[in-house]
């Protein structure tokens, strides 16, 4: 008698095949367990340490690989260019500090802050570290870079000691030739204003007597 051929099923193997069936890797999964094992650990270990010196526990967000670490700013902030002088917004532009409005605006994060003070504690906020991908650590410096930049330092400060005009004489010519320059550099942005506007009458500024921002 004649053996009849098996019975093909939906996915062309035979009944008894379950090669069909997804497969696991256990090395790969026992390394990732092992790896949350640890993870698990070091934060119980770090709420523990928290808790003995009565802090309260905030867990790390976790960084981009390709975050810098973060460093003193190379200039200083401009936190002034603003006074006295008048804005106009379009109402509505700020809801409370989110979008661009009246004061001091982060491009990075959009807030606007009213005062200085709390534009600078943004700038140094985790928040703010972040968004421009800056893990918030800083790094230590070692021994040779502390002494490049002391002799750096001592460079510079000989420049400028070199630099300095004992004379009265020499001191006013030099005074008289920055003034100039001011002078002229205030003529050219007054030209370049002048060259953008309609019929180049210019836009008239207004000037406001006192301190602090008015919006």
């Amino acid at each position: 008698m004649a053996v009849p051929p098996p019975k093909a099923n939906a996915y062309n193997t035979k009944d008894s095949d379950t090669s069909f069936r997804k497969t696991w890797d256990r090395t790969e999964y026992a390394a990732k367990a092992a790896s949350r094992e640890a993870a698990t650990k070091e934060e119980s270990k770090a709420r523990y340490e928290a808790k003995l010196e009565g802090k309260k526990y905030h867990a790390r967000a976790s960084t981009p690989p390709d975050a810098k670490e973060t460093s003193s700013r190379a200039q200083r902030l401009d936190v002034s260019s603003n006074v006295g002088k008048t804005m106009l917004v379009p109402a509505g532009a700020a809801t409370w500090k989110r979008g661009r409005g009246a004061g001091f605006y982060c491009v990075e994060c959009d807030l606007t802050f009213k005062d200085n003070l709390q534009f600078v504690d943004h700038l140094n906020s985790r928040q703010h570290l972040v968004a421009t991908g800056q893990t918030g650590e800083v790094r230590r410096a070692g021994v040779e870079e502390v002494r490049e930049r002391l002799a750096w330092l001592k460079r510079r400060m000989e420049e400028e000691k070199g630099a300095e005009v004992v004379d009265l004489g020499a001191r006013l010519e030099v005074r008289r030739e920055q003034e100039d320059r001011e002078r002229e550099e205030k003529r050219a942005r007054r030209r370049e204003k002048r060259r953008k506007t309609v019929g180049g009458v210019g836009v008239k500024e207004e000037e406001v007597v006192g301190n602090g921002i008015i919006c």
